[in-house]
């Protein structure tokens, strides 16, 4: 075409295979992993509270960051007997979700030590000074980032993990433990369910066990 041999390019109607992606990128932790990231938090101070509380949040209810740091203190509420919380998903949209028992039990802590009961001042508020004290403004993505990558070093965790890498490993453990992938959507809030499948991560730990019948 280029050299006017051709008037047309005869190829012009070949289309390539489609290329589709059935597993995210988002690095995920064991629940071991999780155990000691969340063990290895100190829980005699109002940030490791906080701390905790945050990561556990992400854990239990496959949030994204961006709806936990936007939560107030009135999203956390009592429904049934038991203890549930709001998120402010994207779009302006609200996603009501029950907790685990211990995230039930990790917030109650948090809230209780660091004496927070002003229903509309944000839930997961930044620290300053260097006593790091709470202050009314919350924490930015950045500031929850920093905050993982501090504890998971401090952990021993070598997997460069993110926000987004709890929302993963929440979704893969719970399919791991016999949850079916239509409820796990709901839970994640997605609009399908083949996004919420590039979260699992079952075939990974396959994959490890069968590598190590290499016996050599």
């Amino acid at each position: 075409m280029v050299g006017q041999v051709l008037p047309a390019n005869p190829a012009a109607s070949v289309r390539g295979p489609r290329y589709s992606v059935r597993t995210g990128k988002t690095p995920v932790l064991s629940a071991q992993e999780v155990r000691d990231l969340i063990d290895s938090i100190d829980a005699d101070t109002v940030i490791g509270l906080r701390d905790r509380a945050l990561i556990g949040m992400m854990v239990y209810t496959f949030a994204r960051v961006g709806a936990v740091t936007r939560m107030r203190v009135e999203d956390v509420y009592v429904q049934r007997r038991r203890t549930w919380v709001r998120l402010h998903e994207k779009g302006g949209k609200l996603h009501d979700m029950p907790c685990h028992h211990n995230l039930e039990e990790w917030l109650h802590d948090y809230m209780q030590g660091a004496g927070i009961d002003d229903a509309a001042g944000y839930l997961f508020r930044s620290a300053k000074g260097p006593q790091a004290v709470l202050s009314a403004r919350p924490m930015s993505q950045v500031d929850v980032y920093r905050m993982i990558g501090r504890r998971a070093e401090a952990a021993g965790i070598r997997t460069r993990i993110g926000c987004h890498s709890f929302r993963a490993t929440g979704i893969t453990e719970y399919l791991r433990n016999g949850g079916k992938l239509e409820i796990a959507q709901q839970m994640a809030n997605h609009e399908s369910a083949r996004t919420t499948g590039l979260y699992d991560r079952r075939g990974g730990q396959i994959k490890l066990d069968e590598v190590e019948q290499i016996a050599i």
